[in-house]
């Protein structure tokens, strides 16, 4: 139960959100809303407020905002000032563009929410594990010590230690040791090696041979600080998120690494049981992962809508209703396949024995 509750009020939080961009981005420009949807297919209950319809449909795994004069529809003539095909370009694509921004904006709020309550976590710099054979082994380090210091450099996190190892590549390192109360000082040379990314690729970087404890500390930050380091933690996930992308076109990611509606559900239900701020949290990664998708150049998402508007402004009129229709259904394929391929995945991952998973060629 609790997993179904945390999926739907993570999936309603993003779609209300996605989608109140885009009706505010209307509004602003004059344009008429007639639907303001959670969910796709039958009503199931609704009010209208002004001269919207706000409903909730029978299909929790999206939404919709109905414009005026959004298709082919007659348009009364004392309405037509008012109607979205009568918009100027840039209006007509900042509106589109308005639900992606929106999910972007949620996630900079809950990171800055999470970063003001909770504070900033840092892994510290104290080893867990020390490998056989390695440079910090040979060296005499051990589990439990804590690096505070790289030739002179200060050491606060773990992060700051493996930036200062790699950009020094294989030239000795001093490193300054907290053991306990004592303060060591020890001398090595990185080795280089072959190692897995974030992705999987194998690289080649200067490594001495530790693992993190996974130990953490809180650093509690002034709100300005949590906006600020919210703003850097969403285009960090941004980015991210494009890189993901590019490494499944590539086929670096394999495609069984994708996941539908059942793995949302499934992770929304584990965070959940660590407390609301862990869920809200992931909410935020989702919402991420939700706004740089919509902007993908496919027809059916935004991201196609604002690839017709490119053409148009490149070409000075917008491609044929007929022209514009082929493409439409080629997008509907697309993402029809790509449904039915994460839901795959997402029951490859739960029954394991009954379907297989999908593998690198």
């Amino acid at each position: 139960m609790l997993t179904v509750v945390a999926a739907l009020f993570v999936l309603s939080l993003l779609i209300i959100f996605h989608e109140w961009g885009h009706f505010l981005a209307a509004r602003l420009c004059g344009v008429q809303v007639l639907r303001f949807s959670v969910g796709f297919g039958p009503r199931l209950l609704g009010k209208t407020i002004g001269e919207t319809e706000f409903c909730l449909s029978a299909v929790p795994l999206g939404g919709y905002v109905k414009l005026l004069g959004e298709g082919e529809e007659e348009i009364p003539p004392h309405l037509r000032d008012r109607a979205f095909s009568a918009r100027p370009l840039g209006q007509r694509a900042f509106i589109v563009f308005a639900g992606p921004l929106f999910n972007f904006l949620l996630a900079w709020f809950i990171f800055t929410l999470f970063f003001a309550v909770k504070g900033k976590p840092l892994l510290l710099p104290e080893v867990g594990k020390v490998l056989d054979n390695g440079p910090a082994a040979q060296a005499g380090i051990q589990p439990g010590d804590l690096v505070t210091a790289v030739n002179g450099v200060p050491v606060r996190t773990w992060d700051d230690l493996t930036r200062l190892v790699r950009s020094h590549g294989s030239r000795p390192l001093v490193l300054r040791i907290k053991r306990k109360e004592e303060t060591l000082t020890i001398r090595l040379r990185p080795q280089i090696r072959t190692v897995k990314n974030l992705f999987g690729e194998e690289v080649r970087v200067p490594v001495i041979g530790i693992v993190a404890s996974g130990r953490f500390v809180t650093q509690k930050i002034p709100p300005h600080r949590a906006f600020t380091e919210g703003l850097i933690r969403t285009l960090a996930l941004i980015k991210l998120t494009l890189v993901a992308i590019v490494k499944l076109v590539e086929r670096v990611l394999p495609l069984s690494s994708l996941g539908g509606p059942l793995l949302i559900a499934q992770m929304a239900g584990q965070q959940a049981r660590e407390g609301f701020m862990a869920l809200l949290l992931f909410a935020g990664i989702l919402s991420v992962n939700l706004g740089v998708i919509n902007l993908l150049p496919i027809p059916m998402l935004d991201g196609g809508h604002l690839f017709f508007y490119g053409i148009e402004a490149l070409r000075g009129r917008p491609l044929s209703l007929r022209t514009r229709e082929r493409i439409q259904k080629v997008g509907l394929a697309l993402l029809l396949a790509l449904m039915v391929l994460v839901f795959y995945n997402d029951l490859a991952r739960l029954f394991p024995r009954w379907v297989p998973h999908l593998s690198r060629p």
